[in-house]
């Protein structure tokens, strides 16, 4: 597993989603209610970018099929999707946003 920096804390507004990546992985970073979250981007039912989605609360929504997400654990809330949305490890070092990716 390796820590990678993926945006400054001040470039995920409260209450927003904004597409990021490292190590080859399309990421989806949330801050919700001041904390800080990190999912896969891409929906899991069909290719679509959760960061282009409708962040609703905890939950984020496709923006071509309306699946539903729980932010902070991945869970399907709402079909089409029946698969759960990978997450990842995320913490804040000084003000920038670090996301653990397992290493190949």
């Amino acid at each position: 597993m390796a820590w990678h920096a993926v945006a400054k804390a001040e470039d995920v507004a409260e209450g927003t989603v904004r597409a990021a990546s490292a190590a080859g992985i399309m990421l989806a970073l949330y801050r919700i209610d001041g904390a800080f979250y990190a999912t896969s981007d891409v929906c899991t039912h069909a290719f679509a970018l959760l960061s282009d989605g409708y962040l609703d609360g905890d939950c984020i929504e496709c923006p071509i099929h309306q699946a539903l997400f729980h932010v902070p654990t991945g869970e399907v809330r709402s079909e089409p999707a029946s698969v759960p949305l990978k997450t990842y490890p995320i913490r804040l070092e000084g003000d920038t946003l670090m996301v653990e990716i397992a290493e190949d």
